[in-house]
């Protein structure tokens, strides 16, 4: 069984060592063999580059010779599927990437492509955009977003992302959203909710350094758009309306609002590391029309050398009538998190409303005596 945060694991090492072996017999793999005695105490992406350069080291040729092993383990190997194929497709994008030949980076993003429906090639992609952006882009636009197979499509989305969980920029994507642009227009009417939901997370990317420009994009798309459009554009614009961004927020209705806003009330002044704080509030529209609202809240984490930092999540999206009120209320843990460190001290939770932000209620996070 693999570990839930381990997924590349001795056992996923042994897979692919005896599915190299197939398509090499005559390699000693000598490499991969003891990268078993290496891997135990490294991270996943550690792991994954670990069993690449194994991969590379017991393979030595040109990348035509890697790309034949690669299809014979592919054809005949059994389990040659799954998170083992992250080190396999790194290992062809960097062996394309030294050969130096455009006929290398071509079969690269081919095999890339072929290989994505038993684990996606995202990870591996990066290497070959930041190599030679234009060309693979070429590749992007005109073949894989117009594929039959939606893991191929996904594939133009995800890969292309900004900010790419587990794996490496690419300095000319981050640089503007123009760049990928065409890959979202081919794909923000696909088929597949699959592939519609990697557009709305790509274009989500884009608007943390870009958000008037991600704004005119939502804008155009909801201008020709089909079914699907309006949620992609709500996912895609989800940090911006967090933020209360004025286009984002105008652009999904959520115009400013006369409003009548008490608390957020907490429901003790300390909390104690591990345990959870209660909130509740009231909001009630004061004015003649209705009001469309997105509602969410901030808590503002103590931070290690003091001070605050704000952190937005999601509460709900109401419509109220003139006069109408509504309660809200939503408990928040401080449970220890792997991705969050808290710091005891003082601590602050508001509501934003439409972009606008109520009074903060403050409470003090404890240590844990136990």
């Amino acid at each position: 069984m693999h570990s839930i945060d381990q997924p590349i694991d001795r056992h996923t090492l042994q897979t692919l060592t005896r599915a190299i072996q197939i398509a090499a017999p005559h390699a000693e793999l000598a490499a991969l063999r003891a990268a078993a005695g290496q891997i135990e105490p490294l991270s996943l992406r550690q792991r994954a580059d670990l069993l690449r350069d194994a991969l590379l080291t017991d393979l030595p040729g040109d990348f035509a010779s890697l790309a034949r092993t690669v299809s014979i383990a592919r054809d005949d190997a059994p389990h040659f599927t799954g998170w083992l194929l992250w080190p396999v497709t790194s290992a062809l994008a960097t062996r394309a990437v030294r050969d130096g030949s455009t006929e290398a980076f071509d079969g690269a993003m081919t095999l890339l492509a072929d290989l994505t429906s038993r684990f996606s090639s995202e990870f591996a992609l990066r290497t070959l955009l930041r190599h030679d952006l234009d060309r693979a882009l070429d590749i992007i636009v005109s073949d894989w977003t117009a594929s039959a197979h939606a893991d191929v499509r996904r594939l133009a989305a995800e890969g292309t992302r900004p900010y790419l969980p587990w794996t490496v920029r690419v300095p000319r994507i981050m640089a503007g959203p123009g760049v990928t642009a065409p890959v979202l227009d081919a794909l923000y009417r696909d088929e597949s909710e699959y592939v519609r939901h990697s557009v709305a997370n790509h274009l989500n990317d884009l608007s943390r350094e870009h958000p008037d420009a991600v704004v005119d994009t939502a804008r155009r798309w909801l201008a020709c758009p089909d079914v699907t459009t309006g949620r992609l554009v709500r996912r895609g614009l989800r940090t911006l309306v967090k933020r209360g961004h004025p286009g984002a927020l105008k652009l999904l209705g959520f115009a400013p609002a006369t409003l009548e806003v008490g608390g957020p009330f907490l429901d003790r002044k300390t909390v104690v590391l591990g345990d959870c704080i209660r909130f509740t509030a009231f909001i009630r529209n004061t004015s003649e029309s209705r009001a469309q609202l997105v509602i969410d809240y901030v808590v503002y984490y103590r931070r290690a050398g003091g001070g605050q930092a704000g952190r937005p999540f999601r509460l709900t999206s109401r419509t109220l009538a003139p006069g109408e009120q509504i309660e809200v209320e939503r408990s928040h843990s401080f449970r220890p998190r792997a991705t969050r460190r808290h710091h005891p001290g003082r601590h602050s939770v508001s509501l934003w409303i439409n972009g606008s932000e109520s009074t903060r209620a403050d409470f003090e996070l404890l240590e844990d005596q136990a």
